[in-house]
């Protein structure tokens, strides 16, 4: 039989069921307990060792879900409840946000500097400049290809040219990661420069067209098909830093830019 759960003697005291097995160990458990020593609570922890006896556990106590979690003798709930116990804020999974974006722009801003310090001994540099555009079409273009169909799928919501020839809601991401990394290189600018350009022009005109004349609410694939990042201003950033590199490397390896050799 389960241990009936009985009211707490301190009032900094609180109760936890959680799932526990040998194949399995609920990270919602983990969280709630963490949660609870942090704000100062003593953790009563019983573990939930097999699916049967967690069964019996949520029968008992009319729940849908472990873990469990009771201070003062009263249930508060599972992990999310608990945080809203504690006057903490919940993540709503459905809700947008330019986060994932953000981190990808400074980390790759940050590896670019980070490769100009140990090449050149600076980390503020021109080519610093082009590794940061270069490194972030190369860790967007991984991230749409970890599933590939996801993306294609977000993709084909606002871009023009996927709409009118689906394969190419496939090529992008191929695209894409190959021209980033042969600007890396600052070879083959015969080929990473048109292929930037026409992605990337299409891309910016794309974002406009679905953000700013239909006005509709999207989300971007930018960053892969699961993403909740808004279609927007940093979309259509995306883009433009694609072009902009593109025209500055076909200025910069064909002379007309004097004074930047690799």
């Amino acid at each position: 039989m389960l241990d009936r759960v009985t009211p707490s003697t301190t009032a900094k005291k609180a109760v936890l069921y959680r799932m526990v097995t040998a194949e399995h160990t609920c990270p919602y458990g983990l969280k709630a307990k963490d949660l609870l020593k942090r704000s100062g609570y003593e953790v009563e922890d019983h573990h939930l060792k097999t699916r049967a006896e967690t069964d019996e556990f949520k029968q008992e106590h009319d729940v849908q879900t472990t873990p469990q979690v009771f201070i003062g003798g009263s249930r508060i709930g599972g992990y999310d409840d608990l945080r809203r116990h504690f006057g903490k804020s919940v993540a709503d999974p459905k809700a947008t946000t330019y986060r994932p974006v953000i981190v990808l722009f400074v980390l790759t801003a940050l590896m670019a500097m980070a490769a100009s310090y140990a090449v050149l001994g600076t980390p503020l540099t021109i080519r610093a400049a082009e590794w940061f555009i270069a490194f972030s079409m190369v860790v967007l273009a991984m991230l749409k290809l970890q599933n590939v169909e996801t993306f294609a799928t977000m993709f084909l919501n606002y871009d023009l040219l996927a709409k009118r020839w689906v394969p190419y809601s496939y090529i992008y991401p191929y695209a894409e990661g190959l021209a980033g990394v042969l600007m890396v290189a600052g070879i083959a600018n015969w080929l990473s420069v048109p292929v930037a350009l026409f992605i990337g022009g299409i891309g910016a005109a794309s974002v406009f067209k679905a953000v700013y004349i239909d006005k509709r609410e999207l989300k971007c694939a930018c960053v892969g098909g699961s993403s909740n990042v808004p279609l927007g201003f940093i979309s259509l950033t995306e883009n433009l830093m694609m072009i902009a590199m593109a025209v500055w490397m076909a200025l910069a390896y064909s002379g007309i830019m004097p004074g930047h050799q690799m």
